[in-house]
């Protein structure tokens, strides 16, 4: 049998000679090696402590891309190029021109499609414990998968409630044994204030939502009872997740329309004003704690302002006092306004609920200039027979994390949004704002999570309630134009292409900064398995 001098290749730890002698990787001296081409498909080169020997086995770890995604346009720092992009171990390895074909296991003509980053969306409630008839981790996950979100972060208004830490774990627990993508939970907050620190270290991405006006779940607190948490996830370096709304507005403007069954008489109860006033409260006690804090959902023209006037000084210097104020809005409140009540009835209740149209303008402009820095969906199912009572009895809640991303290429397409600022308000902004960076998620990189989206910016289709894939087994959307992707990759593995490709439980725990990993008994005696 013929033998071959070969170069190094570090993928080899070693081999077994015919004696049994076991012979480590020796970095200086090369040797000639056998040709196993018809044992192992080809040669393996290796380096050993002798020139010669009668090889009968070979111990190795292979260490090559698993996949090449090529054909490709791939948002590439910030800009689109038309380049080929090789996987490995589920991180992206290499971004180029041109990548070599040869020894992948998988080769992805993206036949001119758009590649993206993963979408994060860091505002879902997947239902699970205590409220898995409309969601589960499951359902929810494979929704999430199907509309291109690879990582969400779960809010903790289940049932129980996510308030302590065995809570919190059982949680964990169930997102781990079903989620087919990666996922963070938040911490509630009620009257807990001394369970925070330790659910900042069991893992917790933030804490919040923290109410201060009365939805699903009733977990709502007073200002004072806010102020307290806010000085306890400033010590932890932590971030609190406010949803602004006004009780006692809420409770005032409730009065002026009880007995009124039209659908709209719901947004008259939450007005305008009542979030301005819990935005503008909110952002004072951020900045006079130096704390840090998210404002989710915000729905109205006043809010936009507020917050713009906050993030250029209008509430002091920020970078002098150590406040920090992020904001977010939901495509409910994009996309729909207090019109599309003729369409919906009571499908159309939401916290905050629909605006009039002028608050969606403001919302748009406060996307593009900076001062709105999310989007996320505020996924939040109810099954259609819950929702069809009348207003005030109906849950308060749409399902929106399939549709989100969707109806988002949509208004990049319509030159709403560029598609620059498209991905900075669902991959890098959520990434950073909420610590995800930290695990590689948010952009396509060499060495971040290989999250991509394969999308066919020229398939236009409509929302089909019954295409898809939340047990709610509806959609507020129903009828109108998206652009759904063709492809979800999830740290290399594709877990979406026209139908769901994805082992229930795949999906990893994404821990928060605060997460203090509780160390374990060593076992008494531990072993070693070569790979082969």
């Amino acid at each position: 049998m013929e033998s071959y001098d070969l170069a190094l290749w570090t993928g080899f730890t070693g081999f077994t000679g015919w004696n049994g002698n076991q012979y480590p990787v020796d970095p200086v001296n090369p040797v000639k090696i056998l040709d196993f081409s018809n044992d192992l498909g080809k040669l393996l080169p290796i380096q050993c402590l002798k020139d010669s020997i009668n090889i009968i086995s070979i111990t190795y770890t292979i260490t090559m891309p698993d996949t090449i995604i090529k054909n490709a346009r791939i948002f590439y720092q910030g800009q689109i190029h038309e380049a080929e992009l090789a996987i490995e171990d589920g991180k992206v390895t290499e971004i180029a021109k041109i990548i070599p074909l040869n020894d992948f296991d998988l080769v992805i003509d993206a036949d001119n499609m758009l590649v993206l980053p993963g979408i994060i969306d860091v505002h879902v409630h997947f239902r699970e414990p205590g409220m898995s008839h409309k969601e589960d981790w499951y359902s929810g996950s494979c929704s999430a998968a199907a509309g291109g979100v690879t990582t969400v972060i779960d809010h903790p208004n289940t049932i129980p409630p996510t308030l302590d830490e065995g809570t919190f774990k059982v949680k964990q627990e169930l997102a781990s044994s079903r989620s087919i993508i990666d996922f963070g939970i938040n911490a509630g907050v009620k009257d807990n204030l001394d369970e925070l620190a330790s659910l900042w270290k069991a893992g917790c991405s933030a804490f919040g939502e923290i109410f201060l006006g009365e939805s699903t779940g009733s977990m709502t607190v007073e200002r004072d009872h806010m102020t307290a948490a806010l000085q306890i996830t400033r010590d932890l370096d932590a971030l609190a997740c406010i949803h602004a709304e006004d009780q006692e507005m809420l409770e005032s403007y409730g009065k002026l329309t009880k007995g009124d069954m039209e659908p709209e008489s719901y947004s008259l109860s939450r007005p305008n004003l009542s979030e301005a006033v819990a935005v503008a409260n909110s952002i004072e006690d951020i900045m006079a704690f130096n704390a840090k804090a998210h404002l989710c959902h915000i729905s109205t023209r006043e809010a936009v302002g507020i917050i713009r006037g906050a993030k250029h000084g209008d509430y002091g210097d920020s970078r002098d006092s150590g406040g920090t104020v992020t904001a977010e809005a939901a495509p409910h409140h994009l996309f729909l306004s207090n019109k599309d009540y003729d369409r919906l009835g009571t499908l159309g209740k939401m916290n905050p609920p629909l605006r009039k149209r002028r608050s969606l303008q403001y919302l748009w402009n406060g996307l593009n200039d900076g001062t709105i820095d999310i989007v996320a969906s505020d996924h939040a199912p109810h099954t259609e027979a819950e929702k069809q009572t009348d207003i005030w009895s109906a849950p308060a809640g749409v399902p929106g994390v399939e549709t989100m991303l969707p109806l988002m290429l949509l208004a990049v397409r319509r030159n709403l949004i560029p598609l620059p600022r498209m991905v900075e308000v669902m991959c890098t902004n959520p990434a950073m704002i909420f610590g995800l960076t930290n695990h590689k998620k948010g952009a396509i990189w060499e060495g971040f999570d290989a999250d991509l989206v394969l999308v066919d910016t020229a398939n236009i289709s409509e929302v089909d309630a019954d295409k898809l894939h939340s047990k709610a087994g509806w959609s507020p959307y129903e009828g109108m134009e998206a652009i759904f992707p063709a492809m979800t990759i999830s740290r290399g593995e594709v877990i979406w292409d026209e139908g769901i490709h994805a082992k229930k439980g795949r999906g990893k725990f994404l821990p928060g900064a605060g997460y203090e990993e509780k160390t374990q008994e060593e076992p008494a005696a531990m072993c070693s398995i070569d790979e082969k």
